[in-house]
């Protein structure tokens, strides 16, 4: 949004991001809720959320950190456009999830986690790097994952957003700052032989398979 605009303009502005704000505060009485921090850095947090509805999951998992590496490496994805946009966004190839750097940092916190999951919780992560202006905004991607036997389900939330550190702007602070809301991705998954529908047709990777062709021993 430019910053030179009417004055009306603005309070039209606040004015909506006010509702959104309160759009959001009522969804979140049905969103999965902290049971437990795992793992908390600037750069690196993890979460354990519970469901709300019942999920039955196949947690605790059993991990090592060299499978967790290996499982990160391969998933890839794109933002999900609408028609003509989607036409454009399937020329280009999708892009990593992680860098190697963020993989190295999220793998063993990701393993620790799966062992301390139980069968009502999932695993959030939020990787975080320093904005455009470092000092009001980071970059983050976030999303969350979890197991529900043969497969890994895993929901990407933001990939490379730029979300404010600050809840107020500087030049109107009776305005709330809000995050963007979460993205649309289309994730793949390499080899894709292993990324494979449930019977309700959601795409999940077949992660024990997938394990016996890659780095460490078998889960358990």
């Amino acid at each position: 949004m430019r910053r030179r605009t009417s004055r009306g303009a603005w309070y039209l502005s606040g004015s909506l991001m006010t509702a959104a704000l309160a759009l959001s505060v009522a969804a979140c009485a049905r969103q999965p809720y902290t049971t437990q921090a795992v793992y908390w850095s600037p750069l690196v947090r993890v979460q354990l959320q519970h469901e709300i509805e019942p999920a039955g999951y196949g947690h605790p998992v059993a991990l090592t950190d060299l499978q967790a590496a290996a499982i990160l490496r391969g998933f890839s994805l794109r933002a999900q456009q609408r028609l003509p946009l989607r036409w454009f966004a399937e020329e280009e190839p999708p892009r990593p999830l992680m860098r190697d750097d963020e993989i190295a940092r999220l793998a063993p916190v990701l393993a620790d986690a799966f062992r301390k999951a139980g069968p009502e919780e999932r695993v959030h992560f939020v990787l975080a790097a320093p904005g455009m202006n470092r000092a009001d905004s980071q970059n983050v991607t976030a999303g969350w994952m979890a197991v529900r036997e043969p497969y890994l389900y895993v929901t990407i939330e933001y990939f490379r957003a730029e979300v404010p550190l600050r809840k107020t702007d500087h030049y109107f602070p009776n305005y709330p700052l809000l995050p963007p809301l979460p993205g649309s991705f289309l994730l793949f998954f390499e080899p894709g032989r292993f990324w494979a529908s449930d019977r309700a047709g959601v795409r999940a990777l077949e992660y024990r398979e997938f394990l016996k062709s890659a780095a460490g021993p078998p889960a358990s």
